[in-house]
């Protein structure tokens, strides 16, 4: 079989790897063309397009490059059909990913979608653009059926594949993380800026303006695939912090707390239940925009899937380093706030169901052939 797989981000590029695994498993002749990341080419994709020159976000910046991304598109599709695979398969990613959609529905190609767009936040009406362009849905969040079920579109729920890839690893030997990354004996607060430069820019900058209020702490930045460090050392400066990159999951299996930028990073931190802060700051006209046509209470996969406030979101102004310094303090070692999260993860976990998220998807897919 061939596959052609689309993926715009390095949650879509972890989660997409993870499903061509299991294709693999199950299909000996699979063959992949991907628009992705280096876990789908390390999963043997032959890759088109790397996400990091694809993921522009806020509705300025998608306007700014709206060349670019009409240049993608083009690319994209006379590439599919030169390719011709068996399927396609779609990765969140919505904004490029339903318009690829619509074209491969068009060429009579099978078009399967995995990790759902979040048109239960905002565009609902791309529901009806799905039901007449996606053969197969498969989701991941446990609301999503329901919700589906509303607009008479029967989806496929399989869990969350977060839950595969955290319960199969094994915890580092702290030591031997502490000797090489030359880490000394005090405790570590995790940051994490995001996977885009954007992002990374603008939240890494006042993340690091906590550091020398908690000098009993060790600051760990977790660098994105992707990002070289030279970028990294220009925000960084000379605070005193650790950038280690391609250790995302080692830091947060060693961290006490967590400064988390907005997106599925909010949720990989509570299932390796590391109490955390949700923080956000984008252009003031998008998130203006944002708030306009998103209807949603939290912008946090953890507070969504709880569907009540479990960690603090620091959103746009809110954002100071006062708020910061004090939500920070309240999820440390021994208060009771961070009892409560620790509680409240382990809920979250049995909210998301069981392993095998992956492995249900591939059998979905290999099912409509």
């Amino acid at each position: 079989m061939r596959y052609y797989i689309i993926a715009g981000e390095a949650s879509g590029d972890l989660h997409a790897s993870n499903l061509m695994k299991e294709l693999k498993r199950k299909d000996a002749e699979a063959n992949f063309r991907c628009w992705g990341g280096d876990l789908m080419q390390a999963q043997g994709g032959q890759l088109v397009k790397h996400y990091r020159d694809l993921a522009f976000m806020g509705f300025v910046e998608v306007i700014a490059n709206i060349r670019t991304i009409a240049q993608n598109l083009r690319f994209c599709k006379q590439d599919i059909l030169t390719y011709k695979p068996d399927a396609l398969i779609l990765v969140d990613y919505p904004g490029f990913n339903l318009r690829i959609a619509k074209f491969a529905k068009e060429q009579h190609l099978k078009v399967i979608y995995y990790i759902s767009p979040q048109v239960w936040a905002w565009k609902k009406s791309r529901v009806h653009k799905i039901k007449r362009t996606v053969d197969r849905m498969i989701t991941i969040l446990p609301f999503e059926k329901d919700f589906y079920k509303t607009y008479n579109y029967e989806v496929d729920y399989v869990g969350h594949p977060l839950l595969d890839v955290i319960t199969s690893l094994e915890k580092p030997d702290e030591k031997k993380f502490r000797k090489e990354h030359e880490l000394d004996n005090r405790p570590l607060i995790a940051l994490l800026p995001g996977s885009r430069k954007q992002e990374i820019a603008k939240m890494l900058t006042k993340m690091l303006q906590v550091v020398p209020a908690f000098s009993e702490y060790q600051f760990l930045i977790a660098g994105a695939p992707g990002v070289d460090e030279d970028f990294y050392r220009q925000i960084i400066g000379s605070e005193n912090v650790k950038l280690i990159h391609a250790k995302t999951y080692d830091i947060l299996q060693l961290a006490e707390a967590a400064l988390v930028t907005s997106g599925t990073a909010t949720l990989e931190t509570a299932l390796f239940e590391v109490p955390e802060v949700v923080c956000y700051k984008g252009n003031a006209l998008s998130v203006q925009i944002a708030r306009r046509l998103i209807k949603i209470k939290f912008i946090s996969l953890v507070n969504l899937i709880m569907d009540r406030l479990v960690v603090k979101e620091l959103i746009q102004n809110d954002l100071s380093l006062e708020s910061l310094n004090l939500e920070l303090q309240k999820i440390l070692p021994d208060s009771d706030e961070r009892e409560q999260m620790l509680k409240d993860f382990k809920e979250l976990k049995e909210k998301l169901g069981g392993s095998g998220a992956s492995e249900k998807a591939a059998e979905i897919i290999l099912s409509q052939f």
